[in-house]
């Protein structure tokens, strides 16, 4: 009885699964967010985190980065996979961000005390559901609970005070 030494020669199947699992493993270059490494709270002011998850729905909502504003004036763009944080006066502030295909428009609107914390998702949305009859995908400015977004900090990139 002969036996050969088998070995199934890599096809482009096991090639495309290696890329996915290489997709899938972190980047060791991006540090991980923590709301520990920001600095305290200034006296008398407020915090909102604005955080952006990494898992788009589709298309090329991944790629845009949509400025984000405070009461119209430009806060700081908003990228994929990332965390941030601006101090604020105590106050009523409406966060927009930058439409991109077809604006939703959808706003959020915070009031903010002295050593609060709030914080808010850049999120994708499709255009459909925030009851719009022109097709395609825009950005929202949307509320997160406190525990939600302490779990997702860790794992995005913290980009620091904006």
């Amino acid at each position: 009885m002969l036996h050969r030494n088998w070995a199934p020669a890599p096809t482009w199947v096991s090639l495309l699964g290696l890329l996915m699992i290489a997709g899938c493993a972190p980047n060791p270059g991006a540090p991980a967010g923590s709301s520990s490494q920001a600095p305290p709270l200034g006296p008398g002011m407020a915090r909102v985190w604005v955080l952006r998850q990494a898992d788009p729905p589709q298309g090329n909502i991944e790629g845009a980065r949509p400025m984000l504003f405070a009461n119209g004036a430009p806060i700081a763009e908003s990228r994929e996979g990332t965390a941030f944080f601006r101090d604020f006066p105590p106050g009523t502030y409406k966060l927009t961000v930058q439409a991109f295909g077809t604006p939703a428009k959808q706003s959020d609107t915070v009031q903010l005390s002295a050593g609060m914390q709030s914080y808010v998702q850049v999120q994708a949305v499709p255009n459909w559901e925030e009851g719009s009859r022109a097709g395609g995908w825009s950005f929202a400015v949307l509320t997160m609970s406190p525990e939600t977004a302490q779990q997702y900090i860790p794992t995005m990139t913290y980009l620091g005070q904006r």
